[in-house]
């Protein structure tokens, strides 16, 4: 009998223990003290017009109870997004754990000003915690409501500008202004604060019409802020068409065995004949070369680094000019077409290379078809090119005075003999370098525009 009494509280006890134990367990998850969890993308630091947002949240404990997406702006708040969650099933078993939903915050339709805003998504599941108010999370984002563009306008009204010249734009653009410059049809030329003489507002931008710009293209100073805001406005330009050389290059096989080996490097796994291997150089190589070139273009110093009418290498004779049409032709056949973009200056062999005008060493070295190379930036987009060197005399990274001697004349990459070609860029885009020996031209169209920065319009003014 004393055995059947003990086995029963035993049994009674395993029971009361697992009734705790269960009444425990129930309790902990009606009570459940995890939060959900919020992600939302993206998070700008502004916002200009409609932006949307994507939303994830979610809660693997109760569920999800409820959502709601702010703003609030001057103590003002507006309501954005409200959804409830249904409970389903036993303890909301069937409930929803994950929800991702989008939604837009439309500056004028929410009638925000300028300014700070606090976005807030609040988020609670359905845990019996806070009072039956369930677990709470807060994501809070603090933006900026802005959704006036940059003023911008020209202050040089006469822009003629030679097709593959260099042309120059001075502008005024208001103080929140953090990108702005010239459009060339789809081609961007990024504009520069003038300098520390000129008025904060003062902007310059040196651009071109590039030889193989297609026409139908047009011209507008562009402007943008850190909201994404941009305004863009007419100027007026004329465009003078050029008329450029036409010149027969025939390539002969002495040509071809002195050449290809400087190339040897280049052409490894290039397979085929000679001529098949310069086409391959002239072609290929070159665009290379030329993608080079524009990326140095865009290393340039936002301060005006030259002065003064450019060096020509002295004593020199012209030998090829800029856009020359250069045709090739191999055994009486025509086999390439390019377009020469810069001037050949032949004088004695060796001769001692000048830089053309003050500036910083941004390439030394050498560049495929050009040989070795030196490229110097002037500031605000404007380059040049020295190519074909025998020897490099200066380092990159160096800076050199107009006149200071950078370099040795010689026949390095895709040269016929000794010589310099020469040439000058625009945010790394080749231009017409006569016009930057012609003090006529510089006081022309570059000294003349820059008085102008000094006319006292300011961004107060603009807006």
């Amino acid at each position: 009998m004393r055995k059947g009494k003990k086995l029963g509280f035993l049994l009674a006890s395993i029971f009361t223990i697992l009734l705790l134990v269960g009444l425990a367990l129930f309790m902990t998850a009606i009570f459940e003290g995890d939060k959900p969890h919020i992600r939302l993308e993206p998070l700008p630091q502004y916002i200009s017009s409609p932006k949307t947002f994507k939303l994830e949240i979610g809660d693997k404990g109760r569920g999800l109870k409820s959502l709601l997406v702010t703003i609030e702006q001057g103590g003002r708040e507006r309501k954005i997004l409200e959804k409830r969650f249904p409970f389903k099933g036993l303890l909301n078993m069937d409930g929803l754990r994950e929800h991702r939903i989008e939604f837009t915050v439309d500056p004028e339709l929410l009638n925000l000003g300028q300014g700070r805003a606090d976005l807030k998504v609040v988020v609670r599941d359905y845990s019996r915690r806070n009072g039956g108010d369930g677990n709470l999370a807060v994501l809070e984002h603090k933006l900026v409501v802005d959704t006036i563009p940059p003023a911008i306008r020209p202050l040089s009204r006469l822009n003629y500008i030679n097709v593959g010249g260099t042309g120059l734009l001075v502008y005024v653009a208001s103080s929140d202004t953090v990108k702005s410059g010239v459009y060339a049809g789809e081609l961007f030329f990024p504009g520069f604060k003038a300098g520390p003489k000129y008025p904060e507002d003062n902007h310059v931008c040196y651009f071109t019409i590039p030889l193989n710009l297609k026409r139908g293209y047009q011209l507008f100073l562009w402007a943008g802020d850190r909201a994404g805001n941009s305004s863009k406005v007419g100027f007026y330009y004329k465009i003078r068409r050029k008329r450029f050389r036409t010149e027969r290059i025939n390539i002969t096989d002495a040509f071809l065995s002195r050449v290809l080996p400087y190339f040897s490097d280049y052409l490894q796994g290039i397979n085929g004949s000679d001529i098949e291997k310069f086409l391959w150089i002239n072609r290929n190589l070159r665009k290379r070369n030329t993608q080079t070139f524009r990326e140095l273009g865009q290393k340039s110093s936002a301060q005006q680094l030259w002065e003064g009418r450019w060096l020509r290498l002295k004593n020199s004779a012209t030998m090829a000019h800029f856009g020359d049409r250069r045709l090739y032709y191999y055994k009486g056949r025509k086999v390439d077409e390019q377009v020469h973009l810069g001037v050949d200056l032949a004088s004695l062999a060796h001769s001692k290379v000048p830089a053309a005008n003050t500036g910083k060493v941004i390439f030394s070295g050498p560049l495929g078809i050009y040989g070795i190379t030196v490229v110097l930036d002037h500031g605000q987009g404007l380059s040049s090119v020295y190519s074909h060197l025998s020897e490099a005399l200066v380092q990159i990274g160096q800076m050199v005075k107009k006149g200071e001697i950078i370099g040795i004349t010689g026949q390095t990459g895709l040269a016929g003999g000794d010589h310099l070609h020469f040439g000058v860029m625009v945010h790394g885009i080749f231009v017409n370098p006569v016009e930057w020996w012609d003090l006529h031209w510089i006081k022309d169209n570059v000294t003349r525009k820059l008085k102008l920065l000094s006319s006292g319009v300011t961004s107060e003014r603009l807006r």
